[in-house]
């Protein structure tokens, strides 16, 4: 868990706090998405996790130790970190920059050749094929996944990801999130995730921070923040199509229904969204589409199912709690 009290950065020549005052809880093993406006102090917060800026005032506490009273390169082993820009040693061969932390921590070698071949095969790649080559022999996608499993090689329970998947094309981004996403939560590690993307921080957080000056303007679940904006700026922030982005929350196979006839032809897979659905609804001209689970399953989905969705989430009725 961590926990931030009362949070302040100032920077010299600033009129206003980079962070002001910022208070807020991330539980253990969830994602936490830190999103607001250019100079909303998000990757400042992040970078005071971990030490790589030095707090005013406030307290950080992770898993109940006080950050400021760990000596920060000591911190910055046992804290994962992830950056847009990867950051990997071009010189230095894949399976060595995954070792960069176990090695500082001293591991022996059998120990650290085991955790690299490991973690490449966790983001997807081939130990065999990939441990001896080199970042530039790798695509913005493969270093992006060298850079998470670099940041994971020591097994550290809190995760910063810094804009991870930003400099990545959009079809290979929405790859990386969905596959990361499963690895990230599989291992229960404790992430804190900065992006400028609302659709990212909704895919991606359990629950999302939305800053404004430096300060907490909203901390909830996106569920609860696309339901229940608090005021006129989060609504104006999370876009027009709350509806649409909500949909993407919400998998096919948890609202199909029985079939009391024949299936139709058009298919969709149990744990795409709804917005998916939808999506080839519009484009086939379909209004029902047959949902297929793992197990063989089929149920279906309608589209007066998903309008029924909406509805229910943008009733007037209060948010729960």
């Amino acid at each position: 868990m961590i926990e931030i009290a009362n949070l302040t950065k100032n920077f010299t020549g600033e009129t206003h706090p980079a962070v002001d005052h910022l208070t807020l809880t991330i539980p253990q093993g969830e994602v936490c998405v830190l999103i607001g406006p250019s100079g909303c102090g998000k990757t400042t917060t992040m970078r005071m996790i971990n030490r790589m800026i030095e707090p005013d005032g406030g307290t950080i506490t992770v898993g109940g130790r006080n950050v400021l009273a760990i000596d920060p390169i000591d911190l910055r082993r046992s804290v994962g970190y992830v950056i847009q820009q990867v950051g990997l040693f071009p010189h230095w061969s894949i399976a060595d920059n995954i070792a960069t932390v176990p090695r500082l921590l001293g591991w022996d070698e059998r120990r650290v050749r085991t955790r690299c071949d490991e973690l490449i095969a966790l983001v997807g790649m081939d130990p065999a094929r990939d441990r001896d080559r080199f970042p530039r022999q790798l695509s913005g996608g493969q270093r992006q996944r060298i850079g998470v499993a670099r940041a994971l090689a020591a097994d550290p329970p809190v995760m910063l990801m810094d804009e991870p998947f930003g400099a990545i094309d959009p079809i290979t981004r929405t790859r990386l999130q969905s596959e990361f996403l499963k690895i990230l939560h599989d291992l229960k590690k404790t992430i804190v995730f900065v992006t400028h993307d609302i659709d990212e921080a909704i895919r991606m957080g359990d629950r999302i921070a939305i800053l404004r000056d430096g300060a907490l303007v909203q901390y909830d679940t996106p569920e609860r923040i696309l339901a229940h904006p608090v005021n006129a700026f989060v609504e104006a922030f999370v876009g027009a199509d709350r509806a649409l982005k909500r949909l993407a929350l919400i998998a096919t196979g948890a609202v199909a229904e029985h079939a009391d006839g024949p299936l139709p032809a058009d298919r969709i897979a149990s744990d795409a969204t709804l917005r998916d659905a939808l999506a080839v609804m519009l484009s086939s001209g379909a209004d029902v589409l047959a949902v297929s689970f793992p197990d063989a399953a089929t149920r279906i989905l309608t589209l007066s199912r998903i309008r029924a969705c909406v509805h229910e989430a943008y009733s007037d009725q209060p948010p729960p709690g």
